[in-house]
């Protein structure tokens, strides 16, 4: 069984810190490689892949067929993407994202967790 474990504020703050005094994209290729295993790189690249997806204003619908991940998976990064002040939102150069509204959204993901 997986134990929920909290974060240490101090440490994140320290890993943050890191990672922005990282100067350039070898050293920091290096750095995440080093830092996580395959799969948590195999995460992090499908949720950037399918967050540039939505900036391209790309439907959830055709990401999750695309990347064959959930729709619920999706509904996250669209929600990042539509935050006030986004900072993934301006990296990548969109302040919307296209998709489903909030509520369509909830209701899907919410159809789906019943039907499992």
């Amino acid at each position: 069984m997986r134990t929920k474990h909290t974060v240490n504020e101090p440490v994140f703050k320290r890993v943050a810190s890191i990672l922005a005094s990282i100067d350039s994209p070898k050293k920091m290729r290096t750095f995440l490689e080093e830092l996580l295993t395959p799969a948590e790189v195999r995460d992090i690249t499908l949720r950037w892949q399918l967050l540039e997806r939505l900036a391209e204003g790309v439907t959830q619908r055709k990401i999750a067929e695309e990347l064959r991940i959930s729709l619920c998976k999706i509904t996250r990064g669209s929600k990042i993407l539509k935050q006030q002040g986004a900072v993934t939102a301006r990296l990548l150069g969109t302040g919307k994202s296209a998709g489903r509204t909030k509520a369509k959204a909830h209701r899907v993901c919410s159809q789906k967790k019943t039907a499992e």
